[in-house]
């Protein structure tokens, strides 16, 4: 039975709206933390072209290696959190790292690529990847953690949550975009450390709203020494700190990082199946295969969005010299309203997707494996940003030395648009065999 309205749980310190207060803490942490990401993912591409001087091509290729790895870690991040730190200390933890990998890109030299700027922007990425495992995952769960698993307001709190998300998904490109691009590089990446800073700052002051969820289970293990004085806990910060420079490694090798993320996703895949087969009664494991179903098409809805970083980027920022070419009689110019509704459409296909998505996996997965649960999601992310960057930077080398660049980009956006939509007609399809699976009518608090 689900709890109804008049039910809703109360607690010291109140509701807003009817929820929990320390929803609207990960409401306004979360915002700025992807103020901060989208506003630097917005300068990215624009950067490697402009700054260093890489190819559409190239460019394309660090795009989906950064934009992978950044969703590869909350993998990583949300067992430790579930085993070890708690969803809490670990968004406060990553954070801090975000904060500083942006910081690091103020670096911006000379330009032109190699030096010492180019190194900094290499750690930098690293840093913020390192960091954004350890907080996008958790900052999820704990949205969860602040209802009873029957709670009818769960799907609310996740469309509020992610409204959040909008909102710095939206601020972060217009601010960090213009100052970028119009006052200095490093002022874009500079307002991009401020939100996170200001993400931070509001975590840290909501702590008594959370009402004592993301803490870690075994504190008094966390706390005890494991090398020599160093507690479990610093040594988990310590490992990850130093895993920046592997990171870094990484972030420069597209094809190492297709690789561990085939090997990520084969051995969650498994590990998730052996939980379903092994360790589940009927029902738990009906749900688990429902969110197998939703996690593979996680990767193809990624794949057409996060175009939007990359060779769209491009797109729009030369398509101001087709349309004034236009004005001369140039042929097969793109008309700006069209761009205007590809943007409208993305959003709200990701509204339809994302909230609901990520509140399904709290539904659909027991308790012990949230955080594991949420970073298996953004895995699947991750699987779709890698293909996005192989169709940027097939877009790049197949633009290079043709008569249209712009017809190359539309041909190829055409193709995907259509495997968009045959996809999600097979998915409507199947949506009610998926939902018998996940016994909705059964849920209850654990």
């Amino acid at each position: 039975m689900s709890v109804s309205p008049a039910q809703y749980p109360t607690d010291g310190k109140g509701n807003l709206l009817g929820h929990p207060k320390g929803l609207f803490v990960l409401f306004f942490a979360e915002m700025w933390e992807r103020f901060s990401y989208y506003g630097m993912r917005a300068l990215l591409v624009l950067y490697l072209t402009k700054h260093f001087l890489m190819s559409d091509g190239e460019s394309g290729m660090v795009y989906g290696a950064y934009t992978s790895l950044v969703y590869i870690t909350p993998v990583i991040g949300g067992y430790l959190a579930d085993h070890y730190l708690g969803q809490r200390k670990a968004v406060l933890f990553g954070g801090i790292l975000i904060a500083i990998g942006h910081l690091l890109l103020g670096f911006e030299g000379t330009g032109g690529q190699g030096g010492f700027a180019m190194d900094m922007f290499w750690l930098a990425l690293a840093f913020i990847i390192v960091g954004t495992g350890f907080l996008k995952a958790n900052i999820s769960a704990i949205v969860g953690q602040l209802y009873p698993r029957d709670d009818v307001r769960r799907d609310p709190a996740y469309t509020i949550f992610y409204m959040g998300i909008n909102v710095g998904g939206m601020m972060g490109p217009i601010i960090c975009g213009i100052l970028g691009e119009t006052v200095g590089w490093s002022w874009g990446f500079g307002a991009a450390a401020i939100g996170m800073i200001a993400g931070i700052v509001v975590f840290v002051l909501g702590k008594p709203l959370l009402l004592g969820k993301g803490e870690p289970a075994e504190p008094e293990k966390l706390a005890q020494p494991v090398v020599g004085p160093v507690s479990r806990e610093w040594l988990i910060y310590i490992m990850s700190i130093l895993s920046v420079f592997g990171v870094a490694w990484l972030v420069q090798n597209h094809d190492a990082v297709g690789w561990l993320l085939l090997l990520c996703g084969a051995g969650a895949v498994a590990y998730l199946l052996w939980e379903a087969f092994g360790r589940m009664e009927r029902i738990d494991r009906d749900r688990m295969l429902a969110a197998l179903f939703l996690l593979a098409l996680n990767p193809l809805f990624w794949a057409l969005f996060e175009q939007a970083g990359s060779s769209l980027n491009l797109f729009t920022d030369r398509l101001a010299l087709v349309a004034g070419a236009s004005w001369a009689g140039m042929e097969n110019a793109t008309p700006a309203i069209f761009i205007f509704l590809l943007y409208l459409l993305h959003t709200m296909g990701e509204l339809c997707l994302s909230p609901v998505g990520l509140s399904a996996m709290s539904k659909l997965t027991l308790p012990r494996m949230m955080g594991l649960m949420m970073g298996v999601w953004f895995l699947a992310t991750a699987a779709g940003d890698f293909i996005a960057g192989l169709i940027a930077s097939s877009i790049g080398t197949r633009s290079e030395g043709a008569s249209d660049p712009m017809l190359v980009t539309l041909s190829v956006y055409e193709s995907v648009g259509y495997w968009g939509i045959g996809i999600g007609v097979v998915v409507l399809l199947l949506a009610p065999f998926v939902k018998r699976l996940m016994h909705l009518e059964q849920l209850h608090s654990d």
